[in-house]
């Protein structure tokens, strides 16, 4: 019987969570809330990043599944449904997940400064995407793209370095 740590659990580790607390305190992220904590939202949604879920009920199928594991993966919660994980992505500031994402930039960006890019650069240089992610009408009527599509356009500001 394996004794030592699930993968997702080692990779939660290099995060550094009193900042996330700190974000959750600034934008009062735990208001009103019981069970399923603003850290339990960030680690279903880190889940599904890493292993490619594509909605929520894909999402809480694969944690369902790992139901007597979800403590030792990190989180608090003892289970995870769709409409709760709905609730939390509808109802919590944005802004908690953006400050972090902020934090791991700045962590980051040093690590990889003296990389070799390629490229001799003088500057800082950012490159600028726009996406059009296409959607059903059907499911999201709210994003009309043409008379029987649906869209979004997404921009993403990367940078080079």
């Amino acid at each position: 019987m394996h004794q030592g740590k699930l993968v997702f659990s080692q990779l939660m580790t290099y995060l550094p969570l009193t900042t996330f607390r700190r974000c959750v305190a600034a934008h009062r992220g735990e208001h009103k809330v019981k069970d399923f904590s603003c850290l339990d939202q960030f680690f279903a949604m880190a889940f599904a990043q890493l292993t490619y879920r594509e909605s929520l009920r894909d999402i809480e199928v694969n944690l369902r599944a790992q139901a007597h594991r979800l403590y030792h993966m990190g989180f608090r919660c003892s289970t995870i449904s769709r409409n709760t994980l709905a609730n939390a992505n509808a109802t919590r500031p944005w802004q908690i997940y953006a400050d972090f994402a902020q934090h791991l930039i700045a962590m980051a960006r040093p690590l990889y400064a003296s990389e070799p890019f390629g490229v001799d650069l003088d500057a800082t240089v950012y490159a600028f995407d726009a996406t059009t992610i296409d959607l059903c009408l059907s499911v999201y009527p709210w994003a009309p793209f043409r008379s029987a599509k649906a869209a979004i356009k997404l921009h993403t500001l990367l940078d080079l370095r």
